[in-house]
């Protein structure tokens, strides 16, 4: 059913972009360039520009609520005790994991005498 749902979003999703891109700007559109000037033909530039409207306005709304359904009820979840924030993970693993070990100290270096280097 998950796949499904995401199916039927990709194909409006798809169509909304055709209708949008099929409005007439004043530019003229996508559809003065590939040929779609003649769909006023069809119904009439009154009529064409109204379905351009009414069907762009219908695929938004069905892309929007076809989204919020699938992340409601369809999208996939772990169990309620397990849903945590990626921030809340980093937190405990930060908890969990030991610090470091700190260096040791070192004793204060003392500056040699005058000895003369040896070899000579």
């Amino acid at each position: 059913m998950f796949a499904f749902l995401i199916g039927v979003e990709v194909v409006i999703s798809i169509l909304l972009i055709i209708a949008v891109l099929m409005q007439a700007s004043k530019g003229g559109g996508l559809a003065g360039t590939f040929g779609g000037g003649n769909v006023g033909m069809m119904f009439g530039v009154r009529r064409t520009s109204d379905f351009l409207m009414k069907a762009t306005q219908g695929l938004a709304l069905a892309f929007g609520i076809l989204a919020l359904l699938i992340n409601m009820v369809f999208l996939p979840r772990e169990s309620a005790e397990n849903i945590e924030s990626i921030l809340q993970r980093s937190a405990q693993t930060q908890q969990q994991t030991p610090p470091a070990p700190s260096l040791p100290q070192l004793p204060p270096a003392s500056q040699p005498e005058n000895t003369p280097p040896q070899g000579q």
